[in-house]
């Protein structure tokens, strides 16, 4: 295999890898038109596969596949023979099979499979959802389909929304380090739940008018005996001696 293309595939995988989840061992998962194309072009599927991928993958089908490639008879019988060969997953299907591309399609669904197929249908389908890998041959070379725009979409939309709430840690961080938002402001908030009851000490009366209190009674008496005093005239005696005589 050409560097180029070795580093084109490896490029796809590590992109699937880091964004994806995908793990060595490489599942692939064949069906019976990838199978038909292979014996077309007189290649060993998987000798091919190995050689293109230069790590450990699985090659695996499923029931369903195996099922709707003998039913389409004569025109595919080597290519049930060939894919026959392959590991058998369980699919979910057993005793209700479905179309082959049906069950590929909700296989990929939880599970990260590079699917190998030339099923136009199938593979416009899966282009559409993010995180789908495709391998199809190309007369007689495998190919490791590029991501697709759903694929690349998603992944740019997460690195933003990554960037996003890494600015806003960053900017409450600043804001703390330079006192223009105190660490206890969202603890303060946190606290108030709701309007409290008064303080029952706050309803008291000071000390202090208590204590003004009894010294106001008795400045206002002795105000009124003053003014009392004050009224009274004094009256001499020789006066009062002459005023009783009368």
């Amino acid at each position: 295999m050409k560097i180029s293309r070795f580093k084109k595939s490896h490029k796809t995988l590590v992109f699937f890898a880091t964004n994806f989840d995908y793990r060595e061992p490489y599942q692939v998962l064949i069906d019976a038109t990838f199978c038909q194309a292979a014996l077309q072009q007189k290649i060993g599927i998987d000798e091919q596969i190995r050689k293109y991928f230069q790590c450990p993958v699985k090659l695996l089908t499923t029931q369903c596949v195996i099922l709707e490639a003998e039913a389409l008879g004569a025109p595919l019988t080597g290519a049930t023979s060939i894919v026959k060969r392959f590991h058998v997953h369980k699919c979910g299907h057993e005793g209700k099979p479905v179309a082959a591309a049906e069950c590929i399609k909700s296989m990929t669904k939880d599970n990260r499979y590079i699917v190998a197929s030339q099923d136009r249908l199938l593979q416009e389908s899966l282009r559409k959802v993010p995180g789908r890998c495709l391998l199809y041959l190309h007369k007689a070379t495998p190919v490791l389909e590029a991501p697709s725009k759903a694929s690349k979409k998603w992944v740019l939309k997460r690195a933003k929304n990554l960037m996003l709430g890494k600015q806003a840690d960053k900017i409450d961080y600043m804001k703390e380090k330079q006192g223009l938002k105190p660490a206890e402001e969202t603890n303060n908030l946190k606290k108030r739940k709701g309007p409290k009851n008064p303080n029952p000490l706050s309803c008291k009366r000071s000390k202090k008018e208590k204590a003004k209190s009894p010294l106001k009674g008795v400045e206002q008496t002795a105000m009124t005996k003053a003014k009392t005093k004050r009224n009274r005239v004094k009256i001499p005696a020789h006066v009062k001696a002459e005023l009783e005589k009368h």
